[in-house]
């Protein structure tokens, strides 16, 4: 389901002190940051002393000495060509320290993401998360890898500018400043609606992303149910709120650059005829009045430049805030600060202990209630019972990617809670009910469940699956690419890829979740001798809706509304004549029908 909460009710950045937290970032490359500083006061330098040099040769021209004339404009020249040096140094430094940070950045968030549990997941949509990951940095490198060296550069020409205006003409300056406030007021009072208006732009593109990543990933269903209309209403709102947002956002930094630039240049105008007056008086050379002027008209280009960068720090500073919500987002799934060991050899004993469990977005709706089992090690316990009994959510709790309301869940006696997550997962197999294939060969897809392991192994574990003729027949054999999500392959092509991979991963506890749902008759028979083969030896945990087979688990527990209401083998639960009595004569019987 898409995120409903509204981005107008999202808390708006109230300063600019989220952009501290990208320190972290940028402390480990403070030699890049002091070069680029080098470099950003260099060229600040020489932009404040062409004026100078503007003067000289402009009162040159009444000189009859013609080689200090052309020493002016030698001078002149050069420092044309080391402001050219200097920019283009910072450009690059700047750039390549804003890049870097990103890239850190988003690492970060990824790398914090991908291992926060599946109840994070059932609060943001996957696509808000991309959109942070991608639009709100692209917005930090903007500020970092430009805004904020064009601001301080702008902030050494202004202060520079006004300091040799002072020197140039102390009257002609104090003129300048009387405009100052009325330059800054606007700027403080319009900025704060930017702040509030670029926050909320960047919500409603996350929450459009979230809405058109869902669309897109189930696209077949959409189309099978006639939904495209709908889903391009959908959409279309969420985009068009984007764009409200986004056109206050546009006019009102509009309305300031309009008055900042008015009331600047307006004031640059009158001081100029101020200027004029005097020249003609005699008070102050021509050379004098270009040189004011041109510090009068860089210092007011930096009050307009800094009046925009204004607008995108507001933004940086909401896209900050948006990404360190993620960084320091609480999982309610932990690893433990002094996690404890498991033995070198793990068995795969496992036990539930009175276990309860709601899941977070159904708290009034016990999954599990009261679950106590023991299951030794090597032995074959399938899993059945009706839709919603609370069949898949023991994987899900074995896996640790929830943790129970209470009791607790055991592996070799450890408490999982006691365990690094990734400590306990790798002596544990998984074939999904819902099989992922990545956007990958078929080999890598295989060789997913153990990285290390080489082609052959690879092969041999598709041969168990029954995967290896498909495999070969595809036009490049195991190094097919396979498309989005597996999309060049079959439901059951995918389900046995997914239990090549699982018994590649060799562990001592392996959990099937209807692993041979998707699979014809002949397919299954042999993906069930292959399991069976498998089990041997290993602790195996088989959730089935088909109880064909699981006719021969070891044991079989049957869950009706979270509880364990029968456990035993096939004949004795048969026997007993109970729930799973008469979901055995259902299926045998319509699959005898159907013969």
């Amino acid at each position: 389901m898409a995120d409903e909460t509204n981005p107008r009710d999202r808390a708006t950045s109230r300063n600019f002190s989220a952009l501290r937290q990208l320190w972290p970032f940028m402390a480990p490359y403070k030699a890049l940051m002091v070069a680029s500083v080098v470099a950003l006061v260099l060229t600040a330098m020489v932009s404040l002393v062409m004026p100078l040099a503007v003067r000289r040769v402009v009162d040159g021209f009444q000189t009859s000495l013609e080689n200090l004339l052309d020493s002016y404009f030698f001078a002149a020249l050069g420092l044309a060509m080391l402001l050219a040096l200097g920019t283009g140094l910072r450009y690059y430094l700047v750039t390549r320290l804003g890049e870097r940070v990103v890239a850190d950045i988003r690492k970060a968030v990824f790398a914090r993401m991908i291992g926060m549990s599946p109840s994070f997941y059932e609060r943001i949509m996957t696509g808000e998360v991309l959109s942070r990951i991608t639009t709100d940095t692209t917005l930090i490198l903007s500020v970092i890898g430009s805004s904020v060296s064009i601001a301080l550069r702008n902030i050494l020409m202004l202060v520079g500018g006004i300091v040799l205006m002072l020197f140039t003409s102390a009257k002609l300056t104090g003129l300048v400043l009387l405009i100052v406030p009325l330059v800054l007021v606007p700027i403080i009072m319009l900025g704060r609606r930017l702040r509030a208006l670029s926050r909320e732009n960047q919500d409603w593109i996350a929450n459009s992303s979230g809405n058109a990543s869902e669309a897109l990933l189930s696209v077949q269903t959409v189309q099978a149910f006639t939904n495209e209309a709908a889903s391009n209403t959908r959409f279309g709102d969420v985009t068009e709120q984007s764009f409200d947002a986004a056109r206050r956002r546009i006019a009102i930094s509009a309305a300031l650059r309009v008055i900042v630039i008015a009331l600047i240049f307006s004031g640059i105008v009158g001081v100029l005829w101020v200027g004029a007056r005097d020249v003609r008086a005699d008070v102050m050379t021509v050379g004098e009045l270009v040189q004011f002027v041109i510090y009068a008209v860089l210092t007011a280009g930096s009050v307009a430049a800094l009046s925009e960068i204004w607008g995108e720090l507001q933004r940086a500073a909401g896209a900050t805030e948006r990404l360190v919500e993620l960084l320091n987002a609480q999982d309610s799934v932990k690893d433990p600060e002094d996690p404890a060991q498991l033995p070198e050899v793990v068995k795969g004993a496992i036990s539930f202990e009175n276990v309860t469990f709601h899941y977070p977005t159904r708290p009034e709706i016990a999954a599990l209630d009261g679950v106590s089992v023991r299951i030794e090690p090597g032995e074959t316990v399938a899993i059945v019972g009706p839709s919603g009994a609370g069949k898949t959510t023991i994987i899900q709790l074995l896996l640790r990617f929830y943790d129970p309301g209470s009791g607790a869940i055991r592996l070799d006696g450890k408490d999982l809670r006691d365990l690094e997550r990734s400590a306990f997962r790798r002596h544990i197999a998984l074939v999904p009910q819902d099989p992922v294939i990545f956007a990958a060969t078929a080999r890598e897809n295989i060789r997913f469940g153990r990285p290390g392991a080489s082609d052959a192994e690879v092969e041999a574990a598709a041969r168990a699956a029954a995967a290896h003729d498909f495999l070969s027949a595809l036009p490049d054999g195991y190094d097919t690419y396979v498309g989005e999500r597996g999309v060049m392959l079959s439901g059951g092509q995918k389900q046995r890829i997914a239990i090549a991979r699982a018994i590649l991963r060799d562990a001592p506890v392996m959990l099937l979740d209807e692993a041979t749902s998707a699979l014809d008759a002949e397919s299954e028979r042999a993906v069930q001798d292959a399991v069976d083969a498998l089990a041997k030896g290993r602790t195996t945990l088989i959730v089935a809706h088909r109880l064909a087979t699981v006719k021969k688990a070891d044991r079989i527990l049957v869950f009706e509304a979270g509880r364990i209401v029968a456990d035993g083998t096939h004949a004795s639960l048969v026997a007993e004549n109970g729930l799973y009595a008469r979901l055995a004569r259902l299926q045998f019987t319509e699959g005898m029908a159907a013969e």
